[in-house]
C-alpha cells in the first residue's frame, strides 16, 4: 500500500478495480481545509484518462512493475507489433495503451512497462523527443516572419506537426513526444 506522498509521474495503480498510469499530478495545500493530490489517471485497459482527487493521506494500491526494453517493429490497422530485445519474443499491443503511436519509426527501441505478477504489458513509454525527416511541407514564404508563424507539414510516420516556416522537405526534426510539438531542426 502507498499513501498520497508516494505518488509520481508514470506510477501505475489500481483504481475502481482498473489499472491506471498516473501522466499529470499536483499536490495542492490551501490555505483553508487540508490538502489533496489532483491527479489526471490513464486507463491501461481502455486509453481513457480521467482526472481524480485523493485526499492527503489517502491509501492507493500500487501495481508492482518492471521495464523492459522492445523494439517496435511494424503495426497492423490498430495492432502494434514489439519485440523483446533480449530474448526475441514478440508482443502485440492495441493503439489505445501507446502514449504516442503516430511518433513511433520502425525499428525504434522503446521501454515496455510489464505488470511483474502475471507479465501483462501495460503500457510503452516512449523517449523524451524523436528525430523524424518532414516528408510533405509547404514552401515557407520570405518575409513572411515577423511574428511566430508556424506551417504544417507531414514526417515520415505520417503524423503531423507544425513546424516554422523556415523548415523544407528533407529536413529533420527533433519532436517533444509527450505534447507532439516541435522543438528544433537538427544538423545534419
Amino acid at each position: 500500500m502507498a499513501s498520497t506522498s508516494d505518488i509520481r509521474k508514470g506510477l501505475c495503480i489500481i483504481y475502481n478495480s482498473d489499472t491506471f498510469k498516473i501522466i499529470e499530478f499536483q499536490h495542492v495545500k490551501p490555505g483553508k481545509g487540508p490538502a489533496f493530490v489532483r491527479t489526471k489517471l490513464k486507463s491501461l485497459t481502455t486509453g481513457k484518462v480521467i482526472d481524480n482527487t485523493f485526499s492527503a493521506g489517502h491509501k492507493i494500491d500500487e501495481v508492482r512493475v518492471e521495464t523492459r526494453k522492445y523494439q517496435y517493429l511494424y503495426n497492423e490497422g490498430e495492432t502494434y507489433h514489439f519485440m523483446n530485445n533480449s530474448d526475441y519474443t514478440q508482443i502485440q499491443l492495441q493503439k489505445e495503451i501507446l502514449d504516442a503511436p503516430d511518433l513511433m519509426k520502425e525499428g525504434e527501441t522503446l521501454t515496455v512497462i510489464v505488470r511483474s505478477e502475471d507479465e501483462i504489458p501495460l503500457a510503452v513509454e516512449m523517449p523524451a523527443s524523436v528525430i523524424l525527416e518532414v516528408t510533405a511541407t509547404e514552401p515557407g514564404v520570405k518575409g513572411n516572419t515577423a511574428t511566430n508563424a508556424t506551417k504544417p507539414a507531414t514526417v515520415e510516420t505520417g503524423a503531423r506537426v507544425n513546424v516554422p516556416l523556415f523548415i523544407n522537405e528533407g529536413d529533420k526534426i527533433k519532436i517533444e513526444t509527450e505534447k507532439g510539438t516541435y522543438q528544433e531542426r537538427v544538423k545534419a
